[in-house]
């Protein structure tokens, strides 16, 4: 069994800020990638940021500058630092790995069950 957990969600005025974290657990071989994606009301998801195993970052254009993603040296958490927040980053926040279980030889995609990050105006 994997899993991801996330914490570190809430509310928060505009300007502030708030540092996600995720912790994958469980029969872990390996961890590959690993990401933070959010969902807007009334929205699709987006990729918000990612991360490889080597550190290597990815930014959506709206939170480049404002957002930093990185990793635990063990590699099983990362950790999504959001500076100078607006409204229009509000949604949930869901933690995405790609993982390879020791139950398995391939990897797969696992996701958390989502934080609520709130910014008001």
């Amino acid at each position: 069994q994997v899993q991801l957990v996330e914490s570190g969600g809430g509310l928060v005025q505009a300007g502030g800020a708030l540092r996600l974290s995720c912790a994958a657990s469980g029969r872990i071989f390996r961890i590959n990638a690993m990401g933070w994606y959010r969902q807007a009301p009334g929205k699709q998801r987006e990729l918000v940021a990612s991360i490889t195993r080597g550190g290597s970052t990815n930014y959506a254009d709206s939170v480049k500058g404002r957002f930093t993603l990185s990793r635990d040296n063990a590699k099983t958490s990362a950790y999504l630092q959001m500076n100078g927040l607006k409204p229009e980053d509000t949604g949930v926040y869901y933690c995405n790995a790609g993982i390879i279980a020791t139950t398995s030889i391939a990897e797969h995609d696992y996701w958390g069950q989502g934080t609520q990050v709130t910014v008001s105006s």
